[in-house]
């Protein structure tokens, strides 16, 4: 498998990660999932993504939580310095999802996206923190692999929930019916139907648009 960047800095780039989130909600005061957002946006995800040997090794965690703060905010870490008594959750969900992102070669964003937003990570504490790094792959994988199986049949999945065979919703949208089984057996991007074609599906449905084009 093919890793997002050197061996050589993973271990910095998930104490770093680790500490990032620790200080963060523990010294300044954020809440987790509003200071992780602010992470990604600010640039510094994608740089540690690559492994950019000054966001994974050459700033320390407050550093690099006071750096966020700074691109995204106008919030700064205390003046006293925050020396945690031992690892919080927030250390190992930034820990393990540097490991993750490292291990996978997916973006922080994208992780985020389909299913395992920083909260949900830190929901698996209890259960994993104490499991060996493994045990946390295999759960992400099959964690994200359902949200991408959903997302890629979210026309099915609605269909199904107004209790419409494919036939029926042809009938009702003027969709044809060989159209409507390309698009949920993903011979054909929903995505990349036109917006009349979208727009018919969605109203048969009685749902937004957008909801069949996750």
């Amino acid at each position: 498998m093919t890793h997002a960047y050197s061996q050589l800095y993973l271990e910095d780039a998930m104490n770093n990660l680790g500490a990032m989130l620790d200080c963060a909600v523990h010294a300044a005061q954020c809440d987790l999932s509003v200071f992780y957002e602010m992470f990604l946006s600010s640039g510094i995800a994608s740089q540690m993504e690559v492994g950019n040997p000054r966001f994974v090794s050459g700033l320390s965690g407050s550093e690099l939580a006071q750096l966020v703060l700074e691109k995204s905010s106008d919030r700064a870490l205390p003046n006293e310095l925050y020396v945690p008594i031992d690892r919080t959750p927030e250390y190992w969900t930034g820990w393990v999802l540097a490991y993750y992102q490292w291990h996978a070669a997916r973006s922080f964003s994208f992780i985020q996206r389909n299913g395992l937003p920083v909260a949900t990570v830190l929901s698996l504490y209890p259960t994993l923190h104490e499991a060996d790094l493994s045990k946390f792959v295999q759960t992400a994988d099959a964690i994200i692999k359902q949200c991408l199986d959903m997302k890629r049949n979210a026309l099915k999945t609605i269909r199904k929930q107004s209790r419409l065979t494919q036939r029926e919703l042809a009938e009702l949208s003027g969709v044809s019916l060989r159209m409507i089984q390309a698009y949920e057996q993903a011979d054909q991007d929903i995505r990349k139907a036109e917006a009349q074609t979208v727009f018919a599906l969605s109203k048969a449905l009685g749902c937004l648009p957008e909801a069949i084009c996750e």
